[in-house]
């Protein structure tokens, strides 16, 4: 079953790991910490994409990848 994760790193150590089945991803995204989607948002990344990309046969391996040099945090979106 295809997952999406959320890995969020501060500096070279991970932070944060959320691992969620495409299936209820949906309901899951509603779950998420306020915290580590704001990154998202600060970027113009819509959860409603990252989604239906995770939902797409064709789509695997890593989404997005941004950093944020300020506060050394880099966060990693992929579908496994």
């Amino acid at each position: 079953m295809k997952s999406i994760k959320i890995e969020v790193f501060e500096g070279e150590e991970r932070d944060a790991t959320i691992k969620i089945p495409v299936p209820v991803l949906r309901v899951a995204a509603k779950l998420f910490p306020r915290k580590y989607l704001s990154s998202l948002e600060s970027n113009d990344v819509s959860l409603s994409d990252i989604i239906e990309a995770a939902d797409s046969p064709d789509v695997s391996g890593r989404l997005i990848e941004f950093e944020d040099h300020q506060d050394n945090e880099r966060v990693v979106i992929s579908v496994c």
